[in-house]
């Protein structure tokens, strides 16, 4: 009886009722929109990152996060690997060894970082340097003479697929070592700081040059299907293995500037939707009370004849959550066709953006698409049915303390 009555009295003035349904349902749309471009954006930030080498989870020696150095390594790297590959949420995990080195060739040299890894145990998914190669392709084995280089390092020391490359580092004793390497392959990320200092390597040829043991590495880098497993990966791996010469640190640990900027651009999507949500609950508010003002005299009959104030504040408060419900109906079918096509297509920004565009030493993509995880589709119903109670509480409450006598009296 009394959804009923709410709707009814819904229904008495259709246009100011579709009006604030409507701003409800843009207040649906925009929220999807921001969200989902969030949720896409962040998502592809992380697993770009994550991709250059540390993953979402890396276990390193003690210490190397705060100060790398070539003289801390994990001991039996690839049996923790084989322990690890098992673990719950993880889909690949690879062995690294990570330092800074000189690349010279007969006539120039710069310094730069590189990245020693097995290269069956890299994929396109996991490294974003090998999926990158625009010329040549990956060294054959891990203890081969073989060398990926960015484009921009390629130019700068004129190099080209089987140009031999000079590389020095100082080895676990602090004594410099060198080697001679083929270029195999060349990349191209995109991000000219990356492309200019970023040098792939076979892992055992490194071993031998930096005096390590057999199996030795200083990262392993673990990968999962979803970056927001990234806290149980960690936490379930220091109860399964010896912490004690180990850090095992999560992206937003390793990656501690992208973490922060994703947070601050969370926090003001989060508090442009919520000055959103307080504009359209106003507009609730104000329908609701010029309902109750409308409806005056009849609320009062309402209550000189029994009906109890707590019913008639239920009353208007089921009018304020049925025009929530009308106006997010309105929203998921005005939504609907917007969200497919964007996660499925997208719109190109590429021109808005400068070629190179990267945020902590990650490319942005000039594609914005959509992505909305199952949390944040549940956050958004909750908050609108929240704000669609909330700004009918006021209303209800003036409809509960109307004086019967007097409002009777009123024409």
């Amino acid at each position: 009886m009394l959804i009923l009555m709410a709707w009814r009295n819904i229904w008495r003035n259709k246009r100011r009722s579709l009006i604030t349904s409507f701003s409800v349902a843009l207040g649906v749309f925009l929220a999807v929109t921001f969200t989902a471009s969030g949720d896409y954006g962040y998502t592809n930030i992380i697993n770009t990152s994550a991709a250059m080498g540390y993953g979402h989870v890396t276990i390193e020696p003690k210490g190397y996060n705060n100060a790398p150095s070539l003289d801390k390594v994990i001991p039996k790297a690839d049996l923790i690997r084989s322990r690890v590959i098992d673990a719950d949420g993880v889909v690949s995990a690879s062995v690294k060894i990570s330092g800074q080195a000189m690349f010279a060739t007969a006539s120039r040299s710069i310094g730069g970082a590189f990245l020693a890894v097995y290269p069956d145990q890299e994929g396109a998914a996991e490294n974003i340097f090998i999926r990158s190669i625009i010329e040549g392709e990956l060294f054959d084995g891990p203890d081969g003479i073989g060398v990926v280089i960015g484009q921009k390092m390629a130019e700068k020391l004129d190099l080209k697929i089987g140009k031999k490359l000079i590389y020095t580092m100082t080895d676990i004793n602090g004594e410099i070592v060198g080697q001679i390497a083929r270029v195999t392959g060349i990349y191209k990320t995109g991000v000219d700081d990356v492309d200019s200092s970023m040098v792939i390597l076979p892992i055992d040829r490194v071993r031998k040059t930096l005096g390590y043991e057999e199996g030795d590495a200083t990262m392993i880098s673990i990968f999962s299907d979803d970056s927001r497993r990234s806290l149980s990966i960690r936490d379930s791996l220091r109860d399964s293995i010896d912490g004690s010469s180990l850090d095992i640190l999560t992206w937003q640990e390793t990656q501690a500037d992208i973490a922060g900027m994703i947070t601050v651009d969370r926090t003001m999507n989060y508090l442009s939707q919520l000055l959103f949500g307080v504009l359209i609950a106003a507009g609730i508010l104000n329908t609701m009370l010029m309902s109750v003002l409308e409806q005056k005299r009849e609320f009062g009959v309402m209550l000189a004849v029994g009906l109890p104030p707590w019913r008639l504040f239920l009353l208007v408060v089921v009018e304020s959550l049925i025009i929530g419900v009308i106006g997010l109906i309105l929203g998921i079918i005005i939504t609907t066709p917007w969200y497919i096509y964007m996660s499925r297509t997208g719109i190109d920004l590429g021109g808005l953006m400068e070629e190179g565009t990267d945020v902590g030493g990650v490319l942005l993509d000039t594609v914005m698409k959509f992505r909305l995880y199952k949390e944040s589709a549940i956050a958004i119903l909750a908050g609108v049915f929240s704000l669609t109670i909330l700004a009918g509480l006021y209303p209800a409450y003036k409809a509960g303390r109307i004086p019967p006598v007097e409002s009777i009296k009123e024409i």
